[in-house]
C-alpha cells in the first residue's frame, strides 16, 4: 500500500503567500507538541526558594550559551536571529518578572511560563516587530522549561527521508537548523514573506508558502506538493503530475547553476548581482556563488548579545573580514540597525509604548553619537589597512536632514555616504536625499511593512506585507527615478530582490543593482539574463497599474511567461 493511500485524502489546493521560490514534493511531517504548561498551584516552600531561583538563572543561562553556540555557527540572518534569541534568554526584564513568582513561592517552571505569557500580551499588543518576538519568546521558555525539567531540547524531528514540513510557525532557533537535504519544502500556518522563517528559509534555498488557511488539517504522512512561487500547497498529488512539476523546477535550477554572471539583461543593460551577509563567513561564503560583491553587510551580529559595546579594534576585525572576503569588488556596509526587536543592553533604549516606531536604527545615532562615531572610525581603520574606499549606508532614515548629517560624517573619514529608503518618508523625498549622498538602497522588508501599516507576522495581514503590492512597488519606482535623474545608483537589499521574477520589475524600474540571500543570487542572475530590458521596462510600467499583489504578479508574468 501507497503512502498516498493510507492517508486516503481527496486532492486539494491550499492557498497562502508566496515566500521563497521552488518546487517540492515529500511526505509531510510536523513538529513535535510544545512542552507542556506547568500548572502546579502548589508553593514551594521558603526553605526552597533560593534553590528554585538559581535553577532558573542556571537553565536561562545553558539555553543563552546554546544559542550563541548556533549563532556562531550559523551566518547571514539565521546567526542574527539566533543571537537576538540568545539575548532574550538572558533578558533581565524577562528574569526578573520570574524571579518576582519564584519569590513568592511558584516553581521555577511555573514562573517563567507565567513570565512569558506576560511579555508575550505586551508585545502582541505593541504589534509591529514587537509582535514578530512571541513565537521566538515562547521558544526561548520551551527550552528553559525542558532544561529545567532535565528533558530534551525542544525542536524539529529530523526526517528519514526528504519531507516536506508543516507547521504553525517557526522559531528562528528551528528554522535555521533545517537540514535542506532532509527538509525539501516549509509551509506555515502564520508568517509573513518578510518573517524570520521565511527569511531565513530563503538563506537555505528551501521552497516556502506562508500564511496558508486549512494547514492544520494537513495530518502527517500526507504527500505534498509545495510551489513556493505560486503560493500553493496540494494535498495528495497525482504521482505523475508532481514528478513533473518537480522536474521541471530542477531544469529550471540546472539553468540557474550554469549562469557565471555578471548581472545583466539579455541585451547587456549591467544590473549588479550582489550577496546580503552578516559576517565574515557568510562573505567568504558568498564567493562560492557568482555574487558580484557584497550589497548589504550587516554590522548588527557584533554588537547582540553583549553587556558592552564591542571595542573599535574588535569591529575593525570583524568589518576587515568581510572586505577581505571581496578584495575587489564593491562592498555596502550598513551601520548598526537595532532597536525594537533588536534591543542593545548597552545602549540605554527608552521605555517606548512603540518601539517598531520609535528609537531605532539611525535613530540610536542621534542619541548618542559616540556609537555610530566608534563604528565609522572601525569601518575607515579596516578600509585604511586595505586600501579600500567601502560604501556604508544608514538604516532607518526619515529625512533629507539625518541623511545629511550622517553623510557628513562619513565623507570626514574617506568613505562614501548612502542611505537605506525603508521609510516612505524617505522614498517620497528621495531625489532631496541623493542631493546629500552617493546612493540609495531600498530595504523591501520594512518599506513594505510601513507602508502598508501591517505586522509582518500577522497571518490575516500577510497579504498586505507582500512586496508586491502596488502601493510599495510605486514607491520604489519613485526612488529609482529618483537616482536616474541625478545619475546616482539606487540599489535594493531587501527580501523582494531575491525574487527572480520581481527582479526583473525592479530591473525595469531603474534600479541598479539587487542584493539577495546567497542561495538567491543564480536564480536572480539567470532570469535577468533571459529577458531584455525592453521586457523588463514594460512589466514594471504594467504592474503599477493594477491594484493588488496577484494583480502585479500576472501582469508581470503576461509579459514574462517563461520567468
Amino acid at each position: 500500500m501507497t503512502r498516498s493511500q493510507q492517508v486516503a485524502r481527496p486532492v486539494a489546493v491550499l492557498r497562502g503567500t508566496p515566500a521563497v521560490p521552488g518546487v517540492a514534493a515529500a511526505p509531510a511531517i510536523r513538529p513535535g507538541p510544545r512542552m507542556p504548561v506547568d500548572i502546579r498551584t502548589d508553593l514551594v516552600a521558603e526553605s526552597d526558594r533560593a534553590s528554585e531561583l538559581e535553577s532558573l538563572r542556571s537553565a536561562s543561562d545553558v539555553v543563552a550559551r546554546r544559542l550563541r553556540a548556533r549563532a556562531g555557527r550559523a551566518s547571514g540572518a539565521a546567526a542574527e536571529v539566533l543571537a537576538a534569541n540568545a539575548a532574550m534568554a538572558a533578558d533581565r526584564g524577562w528574569l526578573a518578572a520570574a524571579e518576582e513568582l519564584i519569590a513568592v513561592g511558584r516553581p521555577a517552571t511555573v514562573a517563567a511560563g507565567a513570565a512569558t505569557d506576560r511579555f508575550a500580551d505586551m508585545f502582541t499588543k505593541l504589534g509591529g516587530l514587537m509582535a514578530e518576538r512571541v513565537t521566538d519568546l515562547r521558544d526561548v521558555c520551551d527550552r528553559v522549561v525542558a532544561e529545567l525539567a532535565g528533558a530534551p531540547e525542544p525542536g524539529i524531528p529530523t526526517p528519514a527521508e526528504p519531507s516536506i514540513l508543516l507547521a504553525d510557525d517557526l522559531a528562528p532557533a528551528d528554522t535555521a537548523g533545517l537540514d535542506p537535504e532532509l527538509v525539501v519544502g516549509l509551509a506555515t500556518s502564520l508568517g509573513g514573506p518578510t518573517s524570520h522563517t521565511a527569511i531565513i528559509a530563503r538563506q537555505l534555498g528551501i521552497p516556502c508558502v506562508v500564511a496558508v488557511a486549512g494547514l492544520d488539517e494537513i495530518p502527517a504522512g500526507a504527500d505534498i506538493l509545495v510551489d513556493g512561487s505560486a503560493g500553493t500547497v496540494m494535498v495528495a498529488p497525482d504521482p505523475d503530475m508532481a514528478s513533473h512539476a518537480v522536474a521541471e523546477y530542477r531544469a529550471v535550477t540546472a539553468r540557474n547553476a550554469a549562469w557565471n554572471g555578471p548581472g545583466s539583461t539579455a541585451d547587456g543593460h549591467r544590473v549588479e548581482v550582489l550577496a546580503n551577509v552578516q559576517d565574515g563567513a557568510g562573505a567568504r561564503a558568498a564567493r562560492h556563488t557568482q555574487a558580484e560583491g557584497i550589497g548589504l553587510f550587516r554590522t548588527e551580529l557584533c554588537f547582540l548579545d553583549r553587556e558592552s559595546e564591542p571595542s573599535i579594534d574588535e569591529q575593525t576585525r570583524i568589518y576587515g573580514e568581510v572586505l577581505d572576503a571581496y578584495p575587489d569588488a564593491k562592498v555596502v556596509i550598513r551601520t548598526l540597525d537595532a532597536g525594537s526587536d533588536k534591543p542593545l543592553r548597552f545602549a540605554q533604549h527608552p521605555d517606548e509604548a512603540n518601539p517598531a516606531l520609535g528609537v531605532r536604527g539611525i535613530r540610536i545615532a542621534t542619541r548618542d553619537n559616540g556609537i555610530l562615531d566608534r563604528q565609522l572610525d572601525a569601518i575607515a581603520a579596516a578600509a585604511a589597512a586595505r586600501g579600500r574606499v567601502p560604501l556604508v549606508m544608514a538604516p532607518m532614515i526619515a529625512t533629507a536632514a539625518e541623511a545629511r548629517w550622517f553623510a557628513t560624517r562619513v565623507r570626514a573619514r574617506d568613505l562614501i555616504p548612502g542611505v537605506m529608503i525603508e521609510v516612505p518618508a524617505a522614498a517620497l523625498l528621495a531625489e532631496t536625499i541623493l542631493r546629500d549622498v552617493d546612493f540609495l538602497s531600498i530595504g523591501t522588508n520594512d518599506l513594505t511593512q510601513y507602508t502598508m501599516a501591517a505586522d509582518r507576522m500577522s497571518p490575516e495581514l500577510a497579504t498586505l506585507t507582500d512586496p508586491w503590492q502596488p502601493a510599495v512597488l510605486a514607491l520604489v519606482a519613485r526612488t529609482a527615478a529618483a537616482g536616474t535623474a541625478l545619475g546616482k545608483p539606487v540599489g535594493v537589499c531587501g527580501e523582494a530582490a531575491a525574487d527572480p521574477l520581481l527582479a526583473c520589475v525592479l530591473a525595469g524600474f531603474g534600479i541598479t543593482s539587487l542584493s539577495a540571500a546567497a542561495s538567491a543570487i543564480a536564480a536572480v542572475g539567470a532570469t535577468l539574463s533571459s529577458v531584455t530590458l525592453d521586457d523588463c521596462r514594460r512589466a514594471a510600467t504594467a504592474v503599477l497599474s493594477t491594484a493588488a499583489p496577484d494583480e502585479a504578479r500576472a501582469a508581470a508574468r503576461s509579459i514574462l511567461p517563461h520567468v
